[in-house]
């Protein structure tokens, strides 16, 4: 009867690990950059990528029916979407952080009932391992592939911020915590005036100089060695902050607040981005699950609103606030001050 209770979205979140699962054992495998040379027949695929013939065929069909694959007849293929951005040869590719959830978040959600009982970390830490960032900077070949990730999930609202930003008001930037420098990058392509710098870590230095080598902005973006839990950030007329606040608890979040505050001349503006949750904190589910998983991954990060940054931004001494969106679950926070 219409409008009578079901228990059909009950079910469809509950056992949406199913699809889920599915989509990031393809990408693990390779699938769609193999379809990327074009359609193949049944047999040919199954053999190529090593599947039982007991699930093959339901493997591939299930892509089919979640719309990630295409069959024609007993061939199949990639749709425009994964075409585009599950070929790992191809630039829009955004699988890497979907790799990374696959390799490392899809078995620690499983303690997530845990961590909402214990408020504690449920990654490597749990087992007594060192935590998310010891772990990713002691391995340079494992913290490529997660700044790679990163710039799959941010490249975007990247070239959002690069384009809707009021950047001719400016001169100067600099990307804090700027990982593989996608933020930098594309603002420095979308805007040939500015000048700008990515700060991180040291052994960042070689990924981040690869990847503008590549965009062919070295002339007017470099990298800055540091720690913004040691030194200064460096000064600029905009300071940048993409997926960074969150990491952190809410003493730390001030704190970093407050250097960009000291960093910026009068005038100048601060953008922090993330997946910011609505101020209602009932629609941006996105943002309300990544708090989650910084519960997952960090011993005090969590995910916030427009308001509390505006709120953070307004305590450190900045005038004037407002927030905007990118793409996606992403908004971001301006402050001027």
């Amino acid at each position: 009867m219409e409008g009578q209770p079901n228990p059909e979205r009950i079910l469809q979140t509950g056992l949406a690990f199913w699809a889920s699962k599915t989509l990031l054992s393809a990408v693990e495998m390779g699938l769609f950059t193999e379809l990327s040379r074009g359609p193949e027949d049944f047999d040919s695929l199954r053999g190529r990528m090593g599947l039982h013939p007991r699930s093959a065929r339901d493997f591939l069909d299930a892509l089919v029916a979640l719309g990630f694959l295409v069959r024609d007849g007993n061939r199949y293929g990639n749709t425009p979407e994964t075409g585009l951005f599950l070929d790992r040869r191809k630039p829009s590719y955004v699988g890497g952080i979907l790799e990374m959830a696959n390799a490392r978040l899809y078995p620690f959600w499983g303690h997530l009932t845990e961590a909402l009982r214990t408020g504690q970390p449920q990654n490597e830490t749990r087992t007594g391992g060192p935590g998310l960032f010891e772990t990713l900077y002691a391995d340079p070949a494992r913290l490529k592939e997660f700044l790679c990730a990163m710039t799959g999930i941010s490249h975007g609202a990247n070239m959002t911020i690069a384009r809707a930003f009021p950047w001719k008001e400016f001169r100067t930037f600099v990307d804090v915590g700027t990982a593989q420098g996608d933020l930098a990058v594309q603002v420095a392509l979308a805007n040939p005036h500015l000048r700008g710098a990515g700060f991180d870590l040291p052994e960042v230095a070689p990924i981040f100089e690869e990847y503008a080598q590549g965009a062919g902005v070295t002339d007017r973006v470099s990298f800055v060695p540091g720690s913004f839990f040691e030194q200064d950030i460096p000064g600029a007329d905009v300071v940048l902050m993409g997926h960074i606040l969150h990491d952190w608890d809410l003493p730390t979040k001030r704190m970093l607040i407050r250097k960009a505050y000291e960093a910026l001349p009068h005038g100048g503006a601060l953008v922090v981005y993330e997946a910011i949750i609505d101020d209602d904190r009932s629609k941006n589910a996105f943002g309300l699950m990544m708090s989650l998983n910084m519960l997952i991954e960090t011993p005090g990060g969590f995910d916030y609103t427009g308001a509390d940054c505006a709120g953070w931004m307004k305590e450190a001494g900045f005038s004037a606030t407002r927030v905007e969106p990118l793409v996606g679950p992403d908004s971001m926070v301006i402050g001027i001050k």
